[in-house]
């Protein structure tokens, strides 16, 4: 479909060439999307991967000492990845629009600060995004390290203490090697999902304002839906497999040894 000028109003195609990828990127506004989304991918992976370490260890540390509030909070965290990005979207736009309904702005109005413009500045609104899209896949990321750390032997942490091993040290060099694995397929699978995200970033901001959230996949969706040019959406989406297969290969290539290739 890619190779075609396909499209959802004329029934007739012709197979094109390269021209679809051609178009899009002469597009005025693919540089800026592209550059929004390595800001929105890049951004959202690690503070997910580093939110969902530090969950992680502190409900591992909850359960091990018996402390009360582990289960609900899993249950607290959770809950924000069963719920459909489309719905995500609404409440956080709910939380940040600027008019006296907004939460935010309301109480930060009430506390003596002026209204922050969290969706119609173009910073501000791909902050929003990425915050938005954190907060849903954080628990992701919570769940796959959480799984990770229950497969750590407690004689290696009983060896580190012995040696004289702090806190950080036994993270560093019991965790950490251990979980490696587990690590790397949670790097693949939140690096895919947050580059396929277009549903929450419609809700939240519909791309604007201008192009500031407009991520590839929003664009795709927008060249196939709205544009119903077939051909160009199916160019992105071949660009789009294609960045998630190299980044793969990076992450293969940093977190899995030659031997186990």
């Amino acid at each position: 479909m890619s190779f075609t000028n396909m499209s959802l109003i004329d029934p007739d195609y012709q197979y094109v060439g390269l021209e679809a990828f051609q178009r899009v990127i002469l597009s005025q506004s693919f540089w800026t999307m592209a550059k929004a989304t390595v800001i929105f991918v890049a951004i959202s992976v690690v503070l997910q991967i580093v939110l969902g370490m530090i969950l992680a260890l502190a409900i591992d540390y909850g359960v091990k000492k018996h402390l009360y509030g582990s289960v609900s909070t899993r249950i607290a965290v959770l809950s924000a990845w069963v719920i459909p990005g489309i719905v995500i979207g609404i409440l956080w736009k709910i939380m940040l629009i600027e008019t006296n309904y907004g939460i935010v702005n309301y109480f930060l109005v009430q506390s003596g600060f002026s209204v922050v413009s969290f969706l119609s500045d173009p910073q501000m609104a791909l902050l929003s995004t990425i915050a938005a899209n954190t907060w849903r896949g954080t628990a992701f990321s919570m769940i796959m390290l959480y799984a990770g750390l229950q497969q750590v032997p407690q004689h290696l942490y009983d060896a580190a203490r012995v040696d004289g091993a702090r806190a950080l040290q036994r993270f560093r060099y019991v965790t950490l090697p251990q979980i490696k694995p587990v690590v790397f397929i949670n790097l693949v699978l939140i690096t895919i999902y947050t580059l396929n995200t277009f549903d929450m970033i419609m809700s939240l901001t519909g791309g604007g304002p201008g192009h500031a959230t407009e991520v590839l996949a929003l664009f795709m969706y927008f060249e196939g839906f709205n544009r119903f040019n077939l051909g160009q959406a199916a160019a992105v989406a071949v660009m789009m497999l294609s960045v998630n297969v190299v980044m793969t290969v990076i992450y293969m290539r940093l977190f899995i040894d030659e031997e186990e290739f």
